[in-house]
């Protein structure tokens, strides 16, 4: 399985999707705790990618507020998952005019440390980036709160991921 698409009628699915994921990421982290995991998230202004992303991040056990990192291009979370605590890096890079400010910023390195690294607007990036493990892309519908979902799967463990997911719906 490479795809999971989800039409999500209200925001309460939406984080329910996010939470699911959550789920499937603890599971993940649980068979392998010094794993690496990199996950973009896109879509269009306003279509609840932030939303999205701290439904995931509070799902995995972050209990404190979950801020946007659109103006420090990282907020970082510790969380921990079966006693083992797991680095989560949550960017935000609309902000970003050149891909040569995210090399500057220095981020790049964590993306090849373990952990969790969750990347919104991935492409102000450019070809700087590695090859995601999921992409998450949300499009909005007509209807206010309605947003189409799509997960794709780049790497081996992405796949695992959406299996996870896959079979708890």
């Amino acid at each position: 399985m490479n795809q999971l698409s989800k039409h999500c009628r209200q925001e309460s699915e939406t984080g329910d999707l996010a939470r699911s994921l959550g789920q499937a990421l603890t599971q993940y982290f649980q068979e392998f705790p010094s794993g690496r995991l990199n996950l973009a998230l896109s879509g269009e202004l306003g279509t609840g990618k932030t939303s999205f992303a701290r439904s995931l991040i509070q799902s995995l056990g972050h209990l404190g507020k979950v801020k946007s990192p659109s103006y420090t291009l990282c907020e970082p979370y510790s969380i921990t998952i079966a006693q083992h605590s797991i680095a989560l890096h949550h960017f935000d890079l609309f902000r970003m005019r050149s891909a040569l400010e995210w090399q500057e910023a220095g981020f790049a390195d964590l993306l090849a440390e373990p952990g969790l690294c969750l990347v919104e607007w991935p492409e102000k990036a450019g070809d700087t980036l590695p090859v995601f493990d999921l992409s998450i892309a949300l499009k909005a519908r007509q209807a206010e709160c309605e947003r189409d979902i799509d997960i794709t799967a780049h790497s081996p463990a992405g796949q695992s991921i959406l299996l996870k997911l896959e079979n708890q719906s």
